[in-house]
């Protein structure tokens, strides 16, 4: 089962308030204009799931999407450039850190990066920012339909090397992603699928200790 396929939107938040309760959820973040509204319209096979804009930084909330596990996909603020006034600029920071670093419920992070411009200083942060939460990152190496095929394998090679430091603190995985050619969905969806069954496996084991 494609869990992205018939995805629908189901609330946009503008403060921790006022995240709903869900038992599960992975979510998606990148730097602006690295491509991740478009990796999002694609997994879901939807052209407008998640706003494609020209101009870094049109998401602004805490985006809910309910998939058809009844778990939920996140879309978070880009992060890095956009051209916001500062004190919109400056909530958005507050708002994705504590999210990022506080929800609970959230179980993994899709980091999206441009093949061409890969784990920034910005990238490299939110790795080390996230890694305290323990949880798994898988990070999609999107827009690879701008390389050539030996382009796209020594990228990936490299990135997966300079990766080594953080795989040694917690599970981070790397993959090749093009939206254009719908390159890469299955491998996504395998993923995030194995850390939803992860997840009902806790609770479930969670549930029998409390009862014994």
């Amino acid at each position: 089962m494609n869990l992205f396929h018939h995805a629908r939107f189901y609330t946009t938040v503008n403060h921790l308030k006022d995240l709903p309760a869900t038992s599960a959820e992975i979510a998606f973040v990148g730097r602006s204009n690295a491509g991740k509204s478009s990796a999002i319209n694609t997994l879901t096979n939807h052209t407008r799931l998640a706003y494609v804009s020209k101009t870094p930084g049109r998401t602004q909330h805490i985006n809910f999407f309910e998939l058809a596990n009844g778990q939920f996909m996140v879309d978070l603020p880009g992060y890095g450039y956009a051209q916001v006034p500062e004190a919109v600029r400056q909530h958005w920071v507050t708002l994705l850190g504590n999210y990022l670093q506080t929800r609970s419920q959230l179980i993994g992070l899709i980091l999206i990066m441009d093949i061409r411009h890969p784990l920034k200083e910005l990238d490299k942060r939110m790795l080390d920012f996230f890694a305290v939460t323990k949880q798994p990152v898988h990070i999609l190496l999107s827009k690879a339909d701008k390389l050539s095929k030996n382009e796209q394998i020594k990228t990936l090679a490299q990135v997966k090397k300079l990766l080594q430091p953080y795989v040694a603190r917690q599970q981070v995985t790397v993959q090749l992603f093009s939206s254009l050619k719908k390159q890469g969905i299955d491998e996504v969806n395998q993923i995030v699928s194995e850390w939803f069954n992860q997840r009902a496996i806790q609770i479930k084991d969670n549930d029998e200790t409390s009862l014994n």
